[in-house]
C-alpha cells in the first residue's frame, strides 16, 4: 500500500501568512486512515487556519498537502466536495426547523435523491431529534445543535471529517455522548481531524500534535507526550502542554 492510500492527510511545509504574519509556519504531519488526530493549541495558535488551507477554504502561501488523495492546492472543490467540515459555530440556519436544515444540506453535499430520505432519518436518529424534527433550530440546546451540525456534515457519508473546536459551548455530558459518536464513526473506517484547546477532547484521540505560535512543537500519543515531561510524577496532558510551551518560550528567548 502507498502512501497515498494509507493516509487521508499528508503535509508537507505548510505555510500561511497574511501580510507579515506568519499564521502557520512550515508544518508537515500524515494522518492515517480511521486515526482520530487531535490538533491541540491555544487560541490563535494557528488550528483553524490549517483546517481552512486543508478543506479548501484557504490557500496556502507556501508547501503541499493532500487531503483524500486530492491536491489541497489545485483540487480544493474535489477536496470540498469529499470531506464533511464542522465549524465551531455550527454553522446551522436558526430560523429553519430541524428537518429543513437537514434538507439543506442535503442538497449543497449533493446527495442522490435515491438515498436522500433514508440519508436524512439517520441524522435525526444518530442526532435523537425524532421529538424535534419540526422545531427551529434556534430552540435546540447547545448539545442537540452539536450533534445536528455533526449530522449535517455527515450526510453525503464523507470519509474524513474534520471538526473545527466541536465541543466549543456545551456540558461535559453532551460532550461525552459527542466523543461517543465520534469513536463509532472512526471504527468504521473514517478519518477525524479536530482542532481543540480541551484537554478532555485531546484524551480522545488516538494521536496529537501540539501546534503553538504556528508551529508544531511536538506529536505523538497522550502517553508518549506525556513520557516527555519527567518533572513532574503522572503529568496530565495539561502539564505537558504547559511545560512544552514554556519550554519553546524559553528557547525562543535564548
Amino acid at each position: 500500500m502507498n502512501a497515498a492510500n494509507h493516509n487521508a492527510v499528508e503535509v508537507n511545509k505548510l505555510e500561511k501568512r497574511f501580510g507579515g504574519f506568519v499564521a502557520v509556519n512550515h508544518i508537515s504531519f500524515d494522518v492515517a486512515r480511521g486515526e482520530i488526530f487531535g490538533f491541540l493549541g491555544p487560541n490563535g495558535a494557528g488550528k483553524s487556519t490549517t483546517i481552512k488551507m486543508l478543506c479548501g477554504i484557504f490557500t496556502p502561501s507556501s508547501g503541499s498537502g493532500t487531503v483524500g488523495g486530492f491536491d489541497i492546492i489545485r483540487e480544493q472543490n474535489k477536496i470540498k466536495q469529499n470531506i464533511g467540515y464542522m465549524s465551531q459555530r455550527f454553522s446551522l440556519y436558526d430560523d429553519l426547523t430541524v428537518e429543513e436544515n437537514i434538507e439543506f444540506y442535503s442538497g449543497i453535499y449533493g446527495v442522490p435523491a435515491s438515498k436522500k430520505q433514508q440519508r436524512e432519518n439517520w441524522v435525526i436518529e444518530m442526532a435523537g431529534l425524532e421529538s424535534f424534527k419540526n422545531n427551529l433550530t434556534r430552540t435546540l440546546s447547545a448539545g442537540f445543535k452539536q450533534r445536528l451540525s455533526l449530522g449535517c456534515a455527515l450526510l453525503h457519508e464523507p470519509k474524513i471529517i474534520f471538526l473545527d473546536e466541536p465541543t466549543s459551548g456545551v456540558d461535559p455530558i453532551a460532550r461525552k455522548n459527542f466523543w461517543n459518536l465520534i469513536k463509532q464513526m472512526a471504527s468504521t473506517g473514517v478519518t477525524v481531524f479536530v482542532t481543540t484547546h480541551y484537554m478532555d477532547d485531546a484524551e480522545n484521540c488516538d494521536r496529537l500534535a501540539l501546534i503553538y505560535k504556528g508551529t508544531i512543537i511536538a506529536m505523538g500519543t497522550s502517553g508518549q507526550l506525556k513520557a516527555e515531561v519527567t518533572t513532574i510524577i503522572k503529568p496530565s496532558l495539561e502539564d505537558v502542554f504547559v511545560s512544552l510551551i514554556e519550554n519553546y518560550d524559553k528557547q525562543e528567548k535564548q
